[in-house]
């Protein structure tokens, strides 16, 4: 049976998502890991607890890697590189989204689906809503927008048509690869 492996910021958010996957399956065994926080209270993603979650996950038929956010792809990456060549290719990083996808690879997965066909319908899992609350053909979308939320520091410009700021990283792991990108 194809292995599920969840990668999640938050060991409580992917435990979870887990818990609600299984009530839907009626008992039916499915392997499903957990990759997530770099310990119970501390928020991240940890590429070696992905490599031995996909490892535990593997009996022979493949795994689908489901993740949250985004340092999480870049984690699950990092380990399909750590893992050897037979068991990286039967793994398939999944777009899905994580509650969603988990809940319909899972039962997919109990089906008897293929891995290909767990990742194909994880990542469909979304088709319902989006159907749903779609706009009429012609009406403008509502809600709130796409703004991006609030700076911690400030910068401003030197006169030389170049910005100068002072930004302090609070998080005692330091920024992230894509808000630094985004700063720099």
């Amino acid at each position: 049976m194809v292995g599920i492996v969840v990668v999640s910021h938050s060991r409580a958010l992917a435990r979870a998502a887990v818990a609600l996957a299984q009530e839907l399956l009626h008992g039916k065994p499915v392997r499903i890991e957990v990759a997530a926080g770099l310990d119970e209270r501390t928020f991240g993603t940890d590429a070696v607890q992905i490599v031995a979650a996909i490892r535990s996950a593997d009996d022979g038929q493949g795994v689908v890697v489901l993740m949250d956010l985004g340092s999480a792809l870049l984690s699950a990456e990092l380990a399909l590189d750590l893992l050897d060549e037979p068991t990286r290719a039967g793994v398939l990083l999944c777009p899905a989204p994580l509650v969603e996808g988990l809940i319909v690879a899972a039962v997919a997965a109990a089906g008897g689906a293929g891995r290909a066909e767990v990742a194909a319908e994880a990542t469909a899992a979304l088709a319902g809503k989006q159907a749903h609350l779609a706009p009429p053909a012609g009406s403008p979308r509502t809600g709130s927008g796409s703004g991006s939320g609030s700076d911690s520091g400030g910068a401003a410009g030197n006169g030389t048509g170049a910005l100068v700021g002072t930004f302090t990283v609070t998080n005692p792991h330091g920024l992230h690869a894509r808000p630094g990108a985004r700063l720099a």
